[in-house]
């Protein structure tokens, strides 16, 4: 049995990484919910501000948000984004021995799944999920490009990061889907451009106008109201993030720079334990049978990932960008897959030995964290 499982050890692997996750899980729910609670309490109570579309919806069904909220919300999220990620993979691969070390590599990253199940609670995952059903469903008509449209203002209500997190996955999407697959027309590039100003007009109303109208002593008042055990007020320590202005965000990432950049080094091993993915998906861009489409999306990529430099320098949650970073790269290959290739592309190997061993650190590796690795 051991020399079944060393000569194609893939499932096996599959089985650790599902064992990871619970583990991850249940060391999760005994830390304290201090950004994801809060983002419960907040609403529209006082208007339009920013960061409050996930406890607006909340507020519909409960004046008085427990704290165990955030773990079934987060986790429920969870649960969706896994079976629609499952869905894509098998519509996109199926699942097969062959295809197996690709959806270890991709769903056992330590930067997708399992980083979630970390993030619980966090709104990262909202960008993904919404990604994913982009990736399903029909992309023939106007229809698809103006569900993406309302998608993105979505995510830049719930935070208006979103804009530099998801959204360039999403415009990603959108084109390779809908744009180079079905042609492009005076119609739906007018259509296109004002959903983008739309969603760009927002977000610019969200970061700027979207302050907290009332003094934080107020505001904090206004939260315990919506507790539903008041005495926990240390899970309003963050509350101050509704004042927070840009500049004083950009400053404290700067005055944090040198102690994260230390964590450089290893997001870059990391990456590079992810080395059969990337060629892979080299592989598959340089099938393309279309030389504009090959450009397009290198072009897409590096716009991605220049959207990510942007946050790296304004917002110090490294663990979670890079992370969040690597997610879109695996959402784009979806993508890149869909379009009309020259020749099929060979997968990832199930018997190199060097893949093996890489597939198995990927897989012990249970997450990359918020801030700094690990």
């Amino acid at each position: 049995m051991t020399a079944r499982i060393l000569q194609n050890p893939w499932r096996f692997l599959l089985a650790i990484n599902a064992a990871v996750i619970v583990g991850v899980f249940v060391h999760k729910i005994q830390l304290p919910p201090y950004v994801p609670y809060v983002h419960l309490l907040v609403d529209y109570h006082f208007g339009f501000i920013k960061r409050a579309l996930i406890g607006a919806i909340v507020a519909l069904f409960t004046a008085k948000v427990p704290v165990w909220l955030v773990f079934v919300l987060g986790g429920a999220t969870w649960l969706v984004t896994l079976g629609l990620y499952a869905k894509l993979f098998q519509r996109t691969f199926g699942f097969t021995a062959k295809t197996l070390p690709l959806f270890v590599f991709i769903a056992g990253s330590p930067f997708f799944l399992k980083n979630f199940m970390h993030t619980l609670g966090h709104f990262d995952i909202y960008g993904c999920a919404l990604a994913l059903i982009l990736l399903l469903m029909p992309a023939g008509s106007l229809l698809f490009v103006a569900t993406a449209a309302l998608f993105a203002i979505t995510l830049v209500l719930i935070h208006h990061i979103h804009l530099l997190m998801y959204v360039p996955t999403i415009i990603t999407i959108v084109v390779t889907r809908h744009y180079l697959a079905h042609g492009i027309a005076r119609t739906n590039v007018a259509f296109g451009l004002a959903a983008l100003l739309s969603v760009s007009i927002l977000f610019f109303a969200a970061q700027f106008l979207g302050t907290m109208p009332i003094p934080e002593a107020d505001f904090v008042a206004y939260l315990k109201t919506r507790m539903a055990d008041p005495s926990r007020t240390d899970l309003l320590q963050f509350s101050y993030i509704w004042y927070q202005p840009l500049a004083k965000e950009i400053s404290d990432t700067w005055g944090r720079l040198p102690h994260n950049i230390l964590g450089v080094p290893v997001f870059a091993l990391l990456i590079w334990l992810h080395t059969p993915l990337w060629r892979y998906f080299a592989k598959l861009i340089g099938s393309l049978a279309n030389e504009t489409h090959r450009r397009l999306v290198i072009a897409a990529l590096i716009g991605v990932s220049f959207a990510y430099l942007v946050m790296f320098a304004m917002v110090f949650d490294y663990s979670r960008w890079i992370s969040n970073w690597a997610v879109c790269m695996f959402l784009i290959l979806h993508a890149v897959k869909m379009l009309p290739a020259s020749q099929e592309t060979p997968l990832i190997p199930a018997a190199d030995q060097k893949t093996n061993i890489f597939g198995l650190i990927v897989t012990l590796i249970p997450r990359v964290g918020i801030v700094r690795p690990f």
